[in-house]
């Protein structure tokens, strides 16, 4: 058995390094390396896991102090009108997009999602007004499938393209208005939401005020030719240091965030997944553009009536984490099937395991479940999101 154990392993190995080895890099790879970073394939991408201080030290710094993270792997596609009536992007973005970008002012962001026909999320987006340019931020796995979407559907009115020749990076946590101010002036001007225009080396930077740890922080837009000189440049503050995918997982989870492909998925509708709140009352029913955009009828129809399957907190009694795939019941038996979890982990901040998972029907006054792990039932309880209060700049 130890030999079929260690031959299975080594089938595993093979498979981890060939998906590696066919696996694209940003472009601070290198820089990753030299600085120790563990990489690990993601979203199509090679990407630092960690450093040489490990997941739980990221975690906790970036929550006391800074931390800088590449998250040049996601999608940054701009697009231009090519009419000149006022508002033209934002026009034709509502059609595909459930939110009320006619009335984002320039230079703000805005939460969002592409949805299909049935209301299920394609992506979750970062949409920013620029003025004479919108720019969505698209997650790594989906930009593609986003870009061809927009192309197809807006492409006769709009002029869109991937900007291949922009990095991403994004510094989290209580002092990264400190650090960033010593690069730029103005960025303790910015509140939570906003994005500017900063200059870096004689080049343009675009920075927004938003991240997705739960914490203040940036998220900065720069040439390729620049962004390492940049991050060398961020972390000579002792306050800043890199962290990777393990600690920016854990610090979404603490936020209640959601991880697309995890948490939010074709399969599921923004209601379901609790994110009614991003839909403003200008695109609801009543509101002055109500629907018009793929899935609308369902997507009214929840927010009047309801779901049948909705996204909750869970805590164990125990001491071992929940983890994503895990079933769970509404008896200890394991007869009653509610639902599944969809995140979940350690807690570095709270030292305790917490999870996020769908249970299915309308009852909401259960509180008390059980997850079914290697065969056992052990109890979890429904717990309010967020785990953790976000620290963002109001």
């Amino acid at each position: 058995m130890a030999y079929i154990g260690w031959f299975a392993g080594l089938i595993n190995l093979y498979k981890w390094r060939k998906i590696l080895a066919n696996a694209l890099k940003t472009i601070l790879f290198s820089f990753h390396k030299e600085m120790g970073g563990k990489m690990v394939p993601f979203a199509g991408y090679e990407m630092p896991l960690q450093y040489k201080s490990g997941i739980m030290k990221e975690h906790l710094f970036c929550r006391e102090s800074a931390a800088l993270f590449d998250v040049s792997h996601m999608g940054q596609i701009i697009l231009r009108a090519k009419s000149k009536e006022k508002n033209a992007v934002a026009k034709s973005l509502e059609s595909l997009i459930p939110i009320d970008l006619i009335n984002l002012r320039e230079n703000r962001q805005r939460y969002g999602f592409l949805l299909n026909d049935k209301g299920g999320i394609i992506d979750d987006l970062m949409i920013s007004n620029r003025g004479e340019y919108f720019i969505i931020v698209a997650n790594a796995s989906r930009k593609d499938i986003d870009f061809k979407l927009l192309q197809e559907k807006l492409g006769d009115e709009l002029e869109i393209k991937m900007l291949a020749d922009k990095a991403l990076v994004a510094i989290q946590g209580p002092k990264s208005e400190e650090a960033l101010s010593k690069i730029f002036n103005g960025i303790s001007d910015m509140s939570f939401l906003d994005v500017n225009t900063f200059f870096y080396e004689g080049q343009a930077v675009e920075i927004s005020r938003s991240g997705y740890t739960g914490e203040d922080g940036f998220e900065i837009s720069i040439s390729n030719s620049l962004v390492e000189k940049f991050s060398q440049t961020v972390l000579e503050d002792p306050s800043v240091k890199l962290a990777g995918l393990g600690a920016r997982d854990s610090l979404r989870l603490e936020g209640s965030l959601c991880l697309y492909g995890q948490d939010i998925s074709e399969d599921i509708s923004p209601i379901e997944a609790g994110l009614a709140w991003a839909i403003q009352k200008s695109r609801r029913e009543g509101g002055e553009r109500e629907g018009n955009f793929p899935g609308s009828n369902n997507i009214l129809s929840q927010i009047k009536n309801g779901v049948e399957k909705r996204r909750i907190g869970l805590a164990p009694d125990g001491k071992a984490p929940i983890r994503a795939g895990t079933k769970l019941f509404s008896d200890k038996n394991g007869s009653d099937y509610i639902g599944r979890v969809t995140s979940g982990g350690y807690s570095p901040s709270l030292s305790k395991p917490i999870s996020m998972a769908y249970i299915f029907g309308d009852d909401n006054t259960n509180e008390n479940f059980f997850a079914e792990v290697r065969g056992a039932f052990l109890p979890v309880r429904k717990v309010k999101m967020p785990f953790m209060n976000n620290n963002f700049k109001r």
